[in-house]
């Protein structure tokens, strides 16, 4: 199993509005493609940075599936973000493979 996290450090200013459209839009669309078993979506309470700070969890059962994800669907999905929220959020993501899970 695979985990994919993007983190995301969004503006005061916006974190309202970011999380409805998060909650609301996103998170339901990612998971209607039919590649994620399970998401999660966190808010980090000691980040040092000016800001915000969440992250979004995708579970993938193979690797197969998250790069089916990351080439048919992550960079329209990636876009519709920047547009709503321009020069108002920075991101980042990672890849992991659990080693011990129940």
């Amino acid at each position: 199993m695979f985990l994919y996290n993007i983190t995301v450090i969004v503006d005061y200013d916006i974190e309202s509005q970011w999380l409805t459209w998060i909650n609301n839009e996103h998170l339901p669309a990612v998971m209607d493609l039919g590649f994620v078993t399970s998401n999660r979506l966190l808010k980090v309470l000691n980040s040092p940075n000016e800001g915000i700070t969440y992250c979004i969890q995708f579970v993938f059962e193979t690797h197969e599936a998250y790069e089916s994800y990351v080439t048919l669907h992550e960079k329209n999905l990636m876009q519709a973000h920047a547009d709503l929220f321009t020069n108002k959020h920075v991101l980042f993501t990672t890849l992991m493979e659990y080693i011990n899970y129940e």
